[in-house]
């Protein structure tokens, strides 16, 4: 490396080691935003507030209300006497579900007719609406299909034949379908490209503050090796970020790590890239930290809901499907979900590691452009 690099880049890491705050942005940060977001991200719903209104109390009741408690999803706190106190412990928020089982609930199900449950969800969340009615549903399917049993067993109409239909399902790469080993890979993308994006404008804008870009303008260091001292200290805690950040999604929550370690860093690296270069950019038209941080935010926000991350991009309108192919995100979200769980290699990643690395190339040059504009 070139000695003026070499010892500029030593200059950036000795005032970096000597800023605590900045340091511990870069290193204690995103360790603590995935353990926090990493519980917080997941899509299972456990222990929903359930409110019982149960005028049969029969033995059949009470085997259905059990079914729902071993599912694990329900808690059944509360026991009340109408259909009003349902009502209304959903309206306080001390339940978010409430259940009625009718007064002639068993009666029914002897007579082999249909006996109705009603079954009140709090709606005002959708997302966890949708989720609680899956639950129900599968329970409910599975205690008709249980009552159906015995009823053909009484009838004597239950035999030892086959069933005519034999579905089996074997769900690939995350077959507990644990929501924590899709969030946590999708969490450490885009906590990447917010740091790596952050620490690069941060420190080049608090130049601008002191009055010291100036200075180092006039400097022998030419505009290339300026900005090669500014970034390479900030690619290599970003790496060391990967490390750390890799570390808690692996031995923390447990997600596997089918792939292979090696190609995760080497494309994490290029997708570094993506995010200095946004960081550089975003200095550029930045004269406080203030103003940085308020761009950051602009910047970040769309790319973190245009990944599909939490939107599916398939169903965005086929203008915003568009505009997803400008996210670096979008390709490496791919990328760390494809390393983690199905283990393919570089045959398979190529298609998001092209567009990845030309995006990433063409947002350095743009920004060095801007860069040196600016420092004349």
């Amino acid at each position: 490396m070139d000695s003026r690099i070499a010892h500029f880049v030593r200059k950036e890491f000795r005032q970096l080691f000597h800023d605590p705050r900045m340091l511990a942005i870069a290193l204690v940060a995103p360790a603590l935003q995935l353990i926090i977001l990493g519980y917080v991200a997941s899509t299972d719903i456990k222990h929903v507030k359930t409110v019982i209104f149960d005028e049969n109390r029969s033995a059949y009741s009470r085997n259905y209300l059990e079914s729902l408690a071993n599912s694990g999803y329900f808690d059944l706190d509360y026991y009340v006497d109408s259909d009003k106190k349902i009502a209304w412990m959903i309206d306080s928020d001390q339940a978010d579900v409430g259940l009625h089982i009718p007064y002639d609930f068993s009666r029914r199900i002897l007579r082999g007719e249909t006996t109705q449950v009603q079954a009140d969800i709090d709606g005002s969340n959708s997302s966890f609406a949708t989720i609680v009615q899956g639950y129900l549903t599968q329970i409910d399917f599975a205690a008709s299909q249980n009552y159906l049993q015995q009823r053909l067993s009484r009838a004597g109409l239950l035999s030892n034949a086959p069933p005519p239909l034999d579905l089996r399902l074997r769900i690939w790469y995350n077959p507990d379908l644990k929501s924590i080993n899709f969030m946590v890979p999708s969490i450490f993308a885009q906590l990447l490209l917010i740091i790596s994006m952050m620490l690069t404008a941060s420190s080049i804008v608090k130049e601008k503050e002191k009055g010291t870009m100036e200075m180092l303008a006039v400097t022998p260091l030419k505009p290339f090796e300026l900005i090669m001292g500014k970034m390479l200290p900030y690619a290599i805690l970003s790496m060391i970020d990967v490390a750390l950040v890799f570390l808690i999604a692996r031995f923390w929550f447990q997600v596997p790590m089918r792939g292979s370690i090696l190609l995760l860093f080497g494309l994490s690296a290029i997708f570094i890239l993506s995010g200095l270069g946004l960081g550089l950019l975003v200095s550029a038209f930045s004269r406080t930290e203030r103003q940085a941080s308020m761009t950051n935010n602009i910047v970040t926000a769309p790319m973190f809901m245009l990944s599909g991350f939490t939107f599916p991009i398939a169903n965005m309108p086929w203008a915003i499907q568009l505009l997803t192919y400008l996210m670096p995100t979008r390709y490496f979200l791919e990328i760390v979900r494809n390393l983690f769980l199905k283990g393919v290699g570089m045959h398979y990643l190529w298609v998001q590691t092209w567009p990845l690395l030309v995006l990433g190339v063409a947002l350095i040059m743009l920004s060095v452009a801007r860069f040196r504009k600016s420092l004349e």
